[in-house]
């Protein structure tokens, strides 16, 4: 996939991965998984800090996907472990497993919308297929959401009456309604121009700052990396070459982080 020249990042030892301790909320340890002879994780071990917001860059089908299925559990691992809470979603009974998964919230690239509800419907789905809550409560916690993401005047509207940034936020308000302790992203900037893109990455910062959480962002986009991250994960060929602290990752020397995360056209990084 890449030349074999100076600069090029090792693949034969993983990249040191802090360890926060008792405190992890999600842990990948040697994770592998091929889909027929295409092997996409080779090895990725990966620690996610409690109350942060980490994201997860790299180039196109090195996995980054892939690993939020697999934090899920939506994909179970050809080997490794992938831990939540400390259990590993693999050995536990599926009803539990059901159980850990309602701990999180998803956004999804498109946002995800039933085309056939409103916005305050499309929100309301998880509290209704989740819980017994009322319907009186149900929509108390629906306008909170859609209040935090700026979107409470368009709770009648379909989502093909919205802008694509007006579903990705409306997707955002659905994935919190159940109060997750980790909230996945993936691509949330996906079709979105330079502008609304920066609004949406305004309204995750706000809603982590207001809500807390472990948030796993997987994006391409280096302007959302650079303005939402605590910590930075780089996945290239199935493997983590680069995680730390996000501003050490934008100032590093390693010649694979500094080309990708500048978009430059020159280093270890070519097109094939």
């Amino acid at each position: 996939m890449f030349p074999q020249s100076r600069g090029e990042p090792r693949t034969d030892v993983m990249a040191t991965v802090p360890d926060p301790g008792a405190g992890s909320v999600a842990r990948v340890r040697d994770l592998y998984k091929s889909f027929g002879s295409f092997q996409v994780m080779r090895g990725l071990t990966l620690d996610f800090k409690p109350q942060a917001v980490t994201t997860i860059l790299g180039p196109s089908g090195t996995g980054k996907s892939v690993l939020l299925k697999h934090l899920v559990g939506l994909l179970e691992p050809d080997a490794g472990t992938v831990e939540i809470f400390g259990q590993d979603i693999w050995k536990v009974h599926e009803r539990d497993r059901a159980e850990l998964r309602k701990r999180f919230g998803v956004l999804f690239q498109d946002g995800a919308l039933f085309g056939s509800m409103n916005v305050y419907d499309n929100v309301a789905f998880p509290l209704r297929k989740h819980t017994d809550m009322p319907e009186s409560e149900i929509r108390e916690v629906v306008m909170e959401r859609l209040k935090e993401v700026g979107l409470e005047a368009a709770e009648k509207k379909a989502p093909n009456e919205i802008s694509g940034g007006m579903r990705k936020r409306a997707g955002f308000a659905r994935a919190l309604v159940l109060n997750p302790e980790i909230v996945l992203f993936d691509e949330p900037d996906s079709g979105l121009d330079p502008v609304r893109t920066s609004l949406l990455n305004d309204v995750i910062l706000k809603v982590h700052n207001d809500d807390k959480g472990t948030y796993v962002v997987v994006t391409h986009d280096i302007r959302t990396a650079r303005k939402v991250s605590d910590y930075v994960g780089l996945i290239w060929k199935g493997r983590v070459v680069y995680y730390g602290a996000a501003d050490e990752a934008f100032a590093s020397d390693d010649p694979f982080v500094r080309q990708f995360l500048a978009g430059d056209s020159v280093g270890p990084l070519g097109m094939d």
